[in-house]
């Protein structure tokens, strides 16, 4: 007998055995006819959508939405979409009819996006049960670990994040996205059932639509992250905090210890503080201040997050002699500069810069100068975002450079003071692979690579 593809799935056939004096008899049994190498024509299709949105229903934009399954006497198959700005996505005329699929969204990508030392002073309140977060989505965020619980351990972790030890979380992805029509047993407890991460469907005779999940960007509770291009920027800072440092001369090969005072309370705060002729030998611990609020592993720079306390101690080694005042700076190129000020409770929170203000008969305020950041996330797929800091509001090009030295792209315009983002889309740039960008102004530039994606 032969078949063919009309005739997949269960066939009755009639087994028959003769012998040599013709005598005959059969049986009747069954055949299995299968598809597996994926040759017949595709059945009927179906499509299959939905969206991909954050607790306050902003689109989760280049999220990776997997479909995978099978169909009666057919290759498994897998297809996927990335979700547009409204965090839409859609695999249409590809699922077989009567099909058995998962639908499982991923993105980590940039995960300190919307990720502050703010955040740790409210999974700190959570702990301590003095400001319970207000929503299982929150909680979601706040389990750094992914151990099902809010723990010190979580806070650990997103500060290291934080401080630039980590480049991202070891046992966590940048966001995590739970199925919408999921109701949660207990409100104030989302660890207490397993919430579903995926959306199974089984044998799908219509198209699928309204397939929804919930993004939550992780480590973030206070929903700060920027979902997708269309969302604005974070809000630039309000105003300055200080932090008094008595300046002094220091001679090559001494040990010394420095203060760094809060000239007002704050919630907390964050910074990258440049060292140049230091070196950075120990950490003056004291109450909510230890050794795991700071970065000390890079080369000419420490990472500091703190919340909790008003000032720190930090003990030096001086590499060659000078003045205090010349040879410690803020910058926000690893640790981004930013303080929280205590008396505020508007929401999202006010936050301020960051500068030293060093001590003498005409004290020395030493704020961020020019600064231009990596860009994020990279390497990039579809889109990525330019930050840098100008001291003044200035005029600034933005250059984009092959391999080869060719300009791919140019942008020119006024930008304010303080912090400012580029959003580059891969239309505009026409290239893959190694990129190099450099920002231009009257007074200063810098050179950063980038890596552009297939």
């Amino acid at each position: 007998m032969t078949f063919d593809c009309t005739e997949l799935g269960t066939q009755c056939v009639e087994l028959w055995a003769i012998d040599a004096q013709g005598n005959a008899d059969y049986c009747e049994t069954y055949v299995i006819v299968q598809d597996n190498l994926g040759n017949c024509p595709s059945p009927d299709h179906i499509n299959v959508a939905g969206a991909l949105k954050t607790e306050l229903s902003d689109g989760v934009e280049e999220g990776t939405v997997y479909i995978d399954g099978t169909s009666t006497f057919a290759p498994p198959y897998s297809y996927f979409d990335l979700s547009d700005t409204l965090g839409v996505y859609a695999v249409t005329n590809s699922v077989p009819l009567a099909a058995t699929f998962v639908i499982a969204p991923e993105k980590d990508d940039n995960p300190l996006n919307g990720v502050t030392t703010y955040d740790l002073v409210l999974i700190s309140k959570h702990i301590l049960g003095i400001e319970p977060l207000d929503s299982p989505y929150k909680m979601i965020a706040a389990d750094a670990n992914k151990s099902g619980s809010i723990t010190t351990f979580d806070i650990v972790e997103i500060r290291k994040l934080i401080l630039g030890i980590y480049t991202d979380l070891p046992n966590n992805s940048s966001w995590r996205f739970v199925d919408k029509a999921f109701q949660f047993p207990n409100l104030n407890n989302p660890f207490q059932t397993a919430f579903p991460e995926t959306i199974s469907v089984a044998d799908a005779m219509a198209t699928q639509i309204g397939e929804d999940f919930v993004g939550v960007k992780i480590g973030d509770v206070n929903n700060t992250s920027v979902a997708n291009a269309t969302m604005p920027a974070e809000e630039r800072t309000a105003a300055t905090a200080l932090f008094d440092v008595e300046d002094r001369k220091v001679k090559a090969g001494e040990t010394f210890e420095v203060t760094f005072e809060a000239a007002e309370q704050l919630k907390g705060f964050q910074f990258t503080m440049l060292l140049n002729g230091l070196e950075t030998v120990g950490v003056v611990e004291s109450d909510n201040v230890t050794a795991s609020n700071f970065g000390l592993v890079f080369e000419d720079a420490a990472t500091v997050s703190i919340d909790g306390a008003q000032q720190f101690t930090l003990r030096f080694k001086a590499l060659k002699s000078g003045k205090l005042s010349e040879m410690l700076g803020v910058s926000g190129a690893i640790t981004r500069a930013e303080a929280y000020p205590l008396t505020n409770h508007q929401s999202p929170i006010t936050k301020m810069g960051v500068a030293f203000r060093f001590s003498g008969k005409i004290p020395t305020l030493v704020g961020i100068g020019f600064e231009l950041y990596q860009n994020q996330p990279n390497p990039f797929v579809n889109k990525t975002s330019i930050g840098f800091f100008l001291p003044e509001a200035a005029e600034a090009t933005l250059s984009i450079f092959d391999e080869t030295g060719r300009v791919v792209y140019q942008q020119k315009g006024q930008f304010a003071k303080g912090e400012n983002t580029i959003a580059l889309d891969r239309a505009l740039l026409n290239t893959t692979g190694m990129l190099y960008y450099k920002l231009e102004t009257a007074m200063d530039s810098d050179t950063k690579k980038m890596i552009q994606a297939r």
